[in-house]
């Protein structure tokens, strides 16, 4: 497997993570029934759980533009150092986002998105 589809499986496997991260503290606190239920009347988290629900969202808005733009490049062939290098830049990025929204800190947060955006790029410039 190339560097570029082992970045994408461990970014999957952090997305995964914060899935689950951000579902536990509800289930714990609402128990298994509420969870099992349709949670029409679930209120939107607050403190901690409210930024890593947000920090979740963000990666799956972000997470399959990714997994498009490796697979894209990796089937077409055209797969490179800097498609390579774009995957890196965008897991690293990923997980400093993560730790800084969960951190409250803002603008090196938005900052951090911008970097894992770059990389993102790098790997998409691989298709041209």
């Amino acid at each position: 497997m190339t560097i570029d589809l082992w970045i994408l499986a461990a970014t999957a496997l952090f997305t995964w993570i914060l899935i689950m991260a951000d579902a536990t503290p509800s289930i714990l606190g609402k128990g298994v029934s509420w969870a099992s239920g349709n949670r029409e009347e679930a209120p939107d988290p607050v403190g901690m759980h409210g930024r890593l629900h947000r920090c979740n969202l963000n990666m799956q808005e972000n997470f399959p533009i990714f997994a498009a733009v490796v697979l894209i490049v990796h089937v077409s062939g055209q797969a490179n150092g800097t498609s390579a290098l774009g995957t890196e830049v965008f897991l690293a990025a990923r997980l400093a986002h993560a730790a800084t929204y969960l951190a409250g800190i803002s603008y090196l947060r938005t900052a951090l998105w911008g970097v894992s955006i770059a990389g993102m790029a790098m790997v998409a410039s691989a298709m041209f």
